[in-house]
């Protein structure tokens, strides 16, 4: 059977292009290496509990048509994500607002604490250099030393100093009581987890687990007039022009028999020290109830480790620094010579997206390759 679109990869860009083909008439099939669908999104049921196999996922979007969208295939709930940090013991409101100021420096006005603000940022003078210079612009020293240092040489695995200023250049600030780290007009979590919001978005498609699309490439190209790739774009080009590098993430997922462990989704663990970025408590992200309502009797937490990324690990996000988007760019050049394929996504773009921009970017593709 010939198959209007072929594509690789189940996750988020993959399914919501094949949902729209679908709805326009044409053929797809779906290819994952994977033994199941959502990618990165993916969500399992652990006693009752809808557990973020591959790390926390909170949508949030400020985009009215992508949330109309999502909500067609899934019911949100009202989650609202507000990460607590842990400094050795010493706990902290993120983002950073008047409980975390208060708790840092005792100040109980937003004038006081900008004054407090204010002072310590005048070490920094000129244009910041670095990730370090920006933090300690924003939001002075001792919030840097504390809550963002550590934290962002673990997650990164490179020295403050040695990281680009803009990736810290939107660092939620706050002279309220706001706990709400996202400034999102929408935002929750899908009741029954992420995995159903995906199965929706693919009822009616042929999908092929366990497959990997590299083994079989030829076979699979002749089957299809166009080919929608989510995976890394330099494994496309068989890393002909040398590797891009991710960051990686690894879990140590434990279920416990204690109905809370931490009393929040989660908590960040900002010293240094601490080998763990942070814990997630995945109950807390459905109000520790199962889907009768009832409180759950028992908890599942992951502990997740941020690493460089090596082949065979799964990619979590792009490295955007000069070096990768220069290889990037090379890249691209290739990726765009190649009349049949169609490079999408997180992997594929070599971009770090949000959900709902994969989303929106896999609405827009497919509504123009629909258009043709």
């Amino acid at each position: 059977m010939t198959y209007d679109y072929l594509i690789i990869g189940a996750g988020l860009y993959g399914a919501v292009f094949a949902r729209e083909a679908m709805d326009a008439g044409k053929s797809v099939l779906v290819v994952e290496k994977r033994p199941h669908i959502a990618g990165n999104v993916y969500t399992e049921d652990i006693e009752g509990i809808h557990v973020h196999r591959y790390g926390a996922h909170i949508f949030h979007t400020n985009d009215a048509a992508v949330w109309q969208y999502v909500n067609r295939f899934a019911t949100f709930n009202r989650f609202t994500n507000s990460p607590v940090a842990n400094y050795k013991g010493e706990l902290y409101s993120l983002p950073f607002n008047m409980y975390t100021f208060n708790k840092m420096w005792g100040v109980v006005t937003p004038e006081q604490a900008a004054a407090k603000i204010a002072e310590q940022r005048k070490e920094i003078t000129g244009e910041p250099k670095n990730l370090e210079e920006q933090a300690i612009s924003l939001v002075g020293r001792d919030i840097y030393e504390k809550l963002i240092k550590g934290y962002t040489e673990k997650q990164w695995g490179r020295d403050c100093r040695d990281l680009p200023a803009f990736i810290i250049k939107r660092l939620p600030v706050r002279l309220t009581f706001d706990n709400n780290y996202f400034n999102a007009l929408y935002q929750g979590i899908p009741v029954g987890g992420y995995t159903k919001l995906v199965e929706n978005l693919l009822k009616g498609a042929e999908v092929r687990l366990n497959c990997d699309y590299f083994s079989h490439k030829a076979e699979l190209d002749a089957m299809a007039r166009q080919v929608i790739y989510t995976g890394p774009v330099d494994a496309y080009f068989n890393y002909s022009l040398g590797t891009l590098e991710y960051r990686s993430v690894r879990f140590e997922t434990e279920l416990m028999d204690i109905p809370n462990f931490q009393g929040n989704a989660a908590v960040n663990y900002t010293d240094r020290e601490t080998p763990w970025t942070r814990i997630i408590e995945h109950k807390w992200f459905e109000f520790g109830k199962d889907a009768q309502g009832n409180d759950l009797p028992k908890t599942v937490i992951s502990r997740e480790y941020s690493s460089e990324w090596k082949p065979g690990d799964e990619p979590y996000y792009p490295v955007n620094d000069a070096k990768n988007g220069a290889l990037y760019q090379q890249y691209k050049a290739l990726a765009d010579r190649e009349e049949k394929v169609v490079f999408g996504g997180r992997l594929g773009e070599y971009k770090y997206y949000d959900m709902d921009q994969v989303i929106a970017a896999a609405l827009a593709r497919s509504r123009e390759e629909m258009a043709r």
